[in-house]
């Protein structure tokens, strides 16, 4: 992930999910994580949870 002047842009599948820029803000804590589950959708465990 690279970028200049302090843009943050946050793809997956070459979709643009969140950006820095333009929304004008940070990403919330949380955020970008809840839009990734919404894209893979609620049945694609996102990381291994071990147990």
């Amino acid at each position: 992930m690279t970028g200049s002047g302090g843009a943050f842009e946050f793809r997956v599948n070459d979709e643009l999910l969140f950006s820095k820029k333009t929304l004008k803000r940070h990403a919330e804590p949380g955020e970008i994580l809840a839009l990734f589950r919404q894209y893979v959708g609620p049945d694609v465990p996102v990381f291994p949870r071990e147990g």
